[in-house]
């Protein structure tokens, strides 16, 4: 299937080829679970409320859960592709922890540490992407979002503060990553009528350089602490090549 690259706003477009394909494209996640392998609390799971529909579930807002998710097909990291998902993270408040989208050499079984670890502490061969909702000692807010190097939550490479809320409220995250440039790019918008794509977060990384390896996982992790939170991905697409 060949891939349509979507519009960057504000930014370098990824250089996709013809042969990139949807390597995920889970418009919801019925019939996902053959294909994501699933550790800690993550599970795939009817959601409530009026409209009913399979959703990924990371943490089920309990005390100290983690949950991952990855794709079974490897990403190539020397190749440009972007990533989009919905996410509503809900239930009490304080919300805690949030959640990270990774690309990770260690393996589908990856699973890091709870708390302001959200899911990914300890993933040395990693580069996460952080949506977090609860201000732990290195975080600048309880609304952030940051990208870390080498599965260590405590030191934030690069750091953006969206203009709408990561909590109570569902959004679109999209994820852009240029091969030949190392531009990443962290987009987010929110679900009301007429919103528009905000560019929350730009930095550089080469990410096959970061992870040690030129493919690998590519997915979710999310934790809770003393706080709680239900973290929810109800859609998730990655347009790119594979490994």
């Amino acid at each position: 299937m060949a891939a349509v690259a979507l519009s960057i706003a504000a930014g370098t477009a990824p250089a996709f080829a013809a042969d990139d394909d949807l390597l995920v494209d889970y418009p919801t996640f019925s019939g996902a679970s053959q294909n994501l392998d699933r550790n800690g609390t993550a599970d795939i799971l009817t959601s409530s409320g009026t409209t009913k529909q399979r959703i990924l579930r990371l943490t089920a807002g309990g005390f100290k859960q983690t949950g991952s998710a990855w794709a079974k097909p490897k990403l190539d990291l020397t190749r440009s592709f972007e990533s989009s998902f919905k996410v509503y993270l809900h239930h009490g408040a304080p919300g805690a922890d949030g959640i990270a989208f990774l690309v990770q050499a260690h393996g589908p079984r990856a699973l890091g540490g709870w708390g302001g670890g959200l899911g990914y502490r300890g993933i040395k061969n990693s580069v996460a992407i952080e949506f977090d909702t609860f201000q732990n000692t290195p975080d600048p807010s309880s609304n952030h979002l940051a990208v870390v190097l080498g599965g260590d939550p405590d030191h934030h490479s690069a750091v953006g503060e969206p203009q709408i809320p990561l909590y109570g409220k569902p959004f679109m995250a999209r994820v852009a990553y240029n091969a030949e440039t190392f531009a990443l790019q962290i987009f987010v918008q929110s679900l009301h009528a007429g919103s528009t794509e905000e560019l929350a977060l730009a930095t550089t990384v080469d990410l096959a350089d970061e992870v040690g390896t030129d493919a690998a996982w590519v997915g979710f992790t999310a934790a809770t602490g003393t706080a709680l939170s239900k973290q929810d991905i109800y859609s998730w697409t990655v347009e790119g090549s594979g490994a």
